[in-house]
C-alpha cells in the first residue's frame, strides 16, 4: 500500500522541521501511521476501503479527509499513489451504487448496521443519510490527486458516469418536491430522522441544492445547508476544469451543465444564504429554507462556515466571511463553548460543552497568524486526554472526557494542520 522506507524518511523530515515541538511530532507520527496501517484495506479489485475508525464503515466524506494529507508523499511514493487511486475508485463505485448514501460496508452485509431505517437500503449501505458534501469530497479527491501528482488514469468512464450522477442529483434536489428520497429512523433521537414522514422540512426554491443531513449526520433544521452548497460550487468548478483541460468524453454535455448549476447555487447562496448577526453585520447563515428562516450557528465538521476559505469558496480576508467567523466563534453560536482548558465549536451530535478537534484544526487552517496556529496545535496536544491521538470531541473543562477513542478523520486533520504550519499545503 505504501513504501515504509519513504514514509519513514518523510516522518524524519517532519520531525526535523518540528524539532522545537517534540510533543507535536509524537502525535503526528502516531496519527499519520495509524490511518495507513489500520484503516486502509486493499481489496482484490484494486480498490481500497477506508474505515472511519471505531465504526466498521467507510464514509465518502471521512475517507477523503483521511487520505488528503498523504497527497504530498504520493508524488514520490508510487505504491501510495495507487492506494489513493484505489480509494477514489471505491468511492466512485459507491456513488454509482447509490448517490444518496453517506456510508458503506466493505462487503455486502445486511446485518450490523441501520437495516431498520425506512429508506431504500441495500446490503452495501451502512447508512443512507443524504448529505450534499458526501458527493463533493470524491470530486475534490479526484481533482487534487491530478493537481498534486499529475495522475489522470482515474478520469475514466466510471468517473464520468459518477460526475453525471452527481450533477443530475444536485439539479433534481434544487426542488426537493420532485425527489423520491426520504428517510425515517425509529427512536427517540430526533436528529437522526427527517420530519414530515421523512420528506424533510418545508422549503422555498432558492437555486441551492437540498440536503437532508449535515456533515455531522444530524438532520438539517432548514433544507439548504449553506456551507455544503459553498463546497458544491467549488467542486463544480473542478469538474469544469477537469473536463475542459483533459477533453474528457461528454465534456460538451457536462461542462455547460456544471457551469450553469454552479452559477445557480452561488447566486442562491449570495441571495438567500445571508443574514444579520446581533451587531447588524451581514454574515452567512448556516441553514436557510427559502421561506425567510435562517440559523446562526456552525457545525464543527467540514464543510462548515468556518471552513469556507479552506474549501476554496472565498478568501480568508473576505469581509462577510470575517464577520461570520467572529459570530461563529462567540456565544451567539449556541454550540460555541468556553471552559477551563479550551474553547471552540461543539455540536448537537455530541455532549454539551464538548468541542471538536476537527473544528480547532479548521480554525488554524483558516488563519494566516502563525502564533495562532501554534496555540491551537499546543492546545490539541494538551487536550488529547493522555492518549496521544485526537478524538471526536472533548469536554472544555476536562479533556479526559471525550467521545470516540478512535476517529481517524480528526487524527488526519491534526496532521494537516502540522503540515500547514510548516508551509506544506494542498492548495484548492
Amino acid at each position: 500500500m505504501y513504501s515504509k522506507e519513504l514514509v519513514n524518511q518523510w516522518l524524519q523530515a517532519i520531525a526535523e522541521k518540528a524539532k522545537d515541538h517534540p510533543e507535536w511530532v509524537q502525535v503526528f507520527e502516531r496519527c499519520y501511521t495509524d490511518t495507513l496501517d489500520n484503516t486502509v484495506k486493499q481489496l482484490d479489485d484494486d480498490t481500497a476501503f477506508v474505515l472511519t475508525g471505531d465504526i466498521p464503515a467507510m464514509w465518502l466524506r471521512d475517507s477523503t479527509a483521511q487520505i488528503k494529507p498523504y497527497l504530498f508523499l504520493a508524488k514520490t511514493d508510487d505504491r501510495l499513489r495507487k492506494t489513493i487511486l484505489g480509494v477514489l475508485r471505491r468511492q466512485l463505485r459507491f456513488i454509482l451504487h447509490d448517490p444518496y448514501a453517506n456510508a458503506f460496508n466493505m462487503e455486502e452485509n445486511w446485518k450490523g448496521h441501520h437495516e431498520t431505517d425506512q429508506t431504500d437500503l441495500t446490503g452495501w449501505i451502512w447508512e443512507r443519510k443524504y448529505e450534499v458534501d458526501s458527493l463533493c469530497y470524491p470530486l475534490q479527491l479526484a481533482y487534487l490527486l491530478w493537481k498534486v501528482t499529475g495522475e489522470t488514469s482515474h478520469f475514466d468512464e466510471e468517473f464520468i458516469a459518477a460526475t453525471k450522477e452527481i450533477i443530475q442529483l444536485w439539479k433534481l434536489e434544487q426542488d426537493h418536491s420532485r425527489s423520491q428520497y426520504s428517510f425515517v429512523r425509529e427512536g427517540d433521537r430526533q436528529e437522526d430522522t427527517l420530519v414530515n414522514d421523512g420528506a424533510g422540512p418545508a422549503f422555498g426554491f432558492t437555486g441551492m441544492t437540498w440536503s437532508g443531513f449535515r456533515p455531522s449526520d444530524d438532520a438539517c433544521e432548514y433544507s439548504y445547508l449553506v456551507p455544503s452548497n459553498m463546497f458544491a460550487t467549488v467542486v463544480l468548478g473542478y469538474v469544469v476544469e477537469i473536463f475542459e483541460e483533459l477533453q474528457l468524453s461528454d465534456s460538451d454535455e457536462i461542462v455547460p451543465q456544471a457551469r450553469e448549476l454552479q452559477a445557480e447555487i452561488k447566486e442562491g447562496i449570495e441571495t438567500y444564504g445571508r443574514t444579520k448577526n446581533q451587531a447588524g453585520e451581514t454574515i452567512y447563515a448556516f441553514e436557510v429554507d427559502g421561506l425567510g428562516n435562517a440559523s446562526i450557528m456552525d457545525d464543527p465538521n467540514v464543510p462548515s462556515l468556518l471552513a469556507a476559505p479552506y474549501l476554496g469558496y472565498c478568501e480568508m480576508d473576505d469581509e462577510v466571511y470575517q464577520a461570520t467567523r467572529r459570530t461563529i466563534l462567540s456565544t451567539e453560536n449556541p454550540y460555541y463553548y468556553e471552559g477551563e482548558y479550551a474553547k471552540g465549536l461543539g455540536s448537537s451530535h455530541t455532549f454539551y460543552r464538548y468541542i471538536w478537534p476537527i473544528a480547532l484544526c479548521i480554525e488554524g487552517l483558516t488563519t494566516k497568524d502563525q502564533a495562532e496556529k501554534e496555540r491551537i496545535l499546543d492546545l490539541l496536544v494538551a487536550c488529547d486526554g493522555g492518549t496521544g491521538v485526537m478524538h471526536e470531541s472533548f469536554h472544555v473543562d476536562d479533556p479526559t472526557k471525550f467521545s470516540r477513542e478512535w476517529f481517524s478523520w480528526a487524527n488526519m486533520m491534526f496532521c494537516e494542520l502540522v503540515l500547514d504550519y510548516y508551509g506544506m499545503r494542498v492548495e484548492v
